[in-house]
């Protein structure tokens, strides 16, 4: 409708390309043998240097690193980073905005949303500068489409959800999680390395991509029952985009499935196998991804089952999950008690971690 509305990727009355979303086409694994396009880097004007200077002195004890500093903190400097984007990056963007690779934080991802949020872009002037850049030749059709869903599609999604629904939107607790966030989402500490990894990216750069956010650090707290309050805290307080109004859905919504599905249709819940496909983090983690059981496996493989099982009385007739039930059953009862094993132990130590740390 926003589409049509604004004439957006449109040909008459019927979407350019034949159909409304290309997200099929933007699911490749990471690539390492292509060349990752440094982002634009601003040097602090005195103003932002007077303003770190303040913050190192009274908030240095805090997550997250300063320096180097080289964020758009104009209207002009947003313009060049959304520029940066659509010629260095916007071809790419499709194919790997699921990619996640160890070292480059940025990939082919835009980097723009701190500026639309605190009001430095302007999201449709981004929404017709990439249909530019497709109409132009310079960028896919699978890319540029991608990007306008996330601007104009889902940004006003999430947006709609919490002016309706606030504030009990944020009480809400569908699945009675109530344990803490564990300690390692401040200092990085822990020998998974798809979480150390993006817990180290976000203190570089107070960023993580979509990705990261909800397959690796929204998915694990998800998997353990975190707290959807601890976790929303957590998000707010370590994202330069993030604002309540677009944070709280996603972590709340999309990540914990606290909403009961009033956002998403089904938990987005995942084993070890999907960031093992979309990344190269497993190649240096002290866990085998090949592994299903046992000290050694993935948590994320057994934690997966053992999330399924326990809210199984609230999910089990969820259409979307029912073959996962199905494929459950069919296992052996040792398989079973191998996933329930498996899971009280790491969940017993990641509970005596947390209170030894005073999560």
């Amino acid at each position: 409708l926003m589409r049509k509305q604004y004439d957006v990727l449109m040909d008459g009355d019927q979407p350019v390309g034949g159909q409304w979303s290309f997200d099929a086409d933007n699911r490749k694994p990471p690539n390492l043998d292509l060349s990752v396009p440094a982002p634009i880097a601003f040097d602090p004007d005195a103003m932002t240097e007077s303003v770190i200077a303040l913050v190192t002195a009274r908030f240095s004890h805090h997550f997250g690193q300063l320096l180097p500093f080289q964020y758009a903190v104009t209207h002009a400097q947003a313009e060049a980073a959304l520029a940066d984007f659509i010629a260095h990056r916007l071809p790419y963007f499709g194919d790997y905005q699921d990619a996640m690779i160890a070292g480059e934080p940025l990939l082919y991802h835009a980097h723009i949303g701190l500026y639309l949020n605190c009001g430095l872009l302007l999201p449709l002037a981004c929404i017709q500068a990439a249909e530019a850049a497709y109409h132009a030749g310079a960028a896919p059709l699978n890319a540029v489409e991608g990007f306008v869903r996330q601007v104009m599609g889902w940004r006003e999604y999430v947006r709609g959800i919490y002016w309706l629904n606030m504030p009990e939107y944020a009480e809400r607790n569908a699945l009675s999680a109530t344990r803490d966030l564990p300690a390692f989402y401040w200092t990085g500490k822990t020998d998974m390395q798809c979480l150390q990894q993006c817990v180290k990216d976000t203190a570089e750069h107070a960023y993580a991509h979509h990705i990261q956010r909800l397959m690796v650090l929204g998915n694990f707290a998800l998997l353990i029952g975190v707290a959807p309050a601890q976790l929303s805290e957590w998000f707010l307080a370590v994202y330069a985009d993030a604002y309540e109004w677009v944070e709280l859905p996603n972590v709340l919504g999309m990540a914990l499935f606290a909403d009961g599905g009033y956002l998403a249709t089904k938990p987005y819940a995942a084993g070890g196998q999907y960031i093992h496909k979309m990344s190269n983090y497993c190649e240096q983690c002290v866990y085998n991804v090949k592994k299903k059981a046992g000290e050694t496996a993935c948590p994320y493989h057994y934690l997966y089952w053992h999330f399924l099982v326990r809210h199984r009385a609230y999910l089990g007739k969820n259409p979307r999950l029912m073959m996962m039930y199905r494929n459950y059953d069919r296992m052996s009862d040792a398989r079973k008690a191998e996933i329930a094993t498996d899971s009280a132990r790491f969940l017993s130590q990641l509970d005596q971690a947390c209170d030894e740390s005073s999560c």
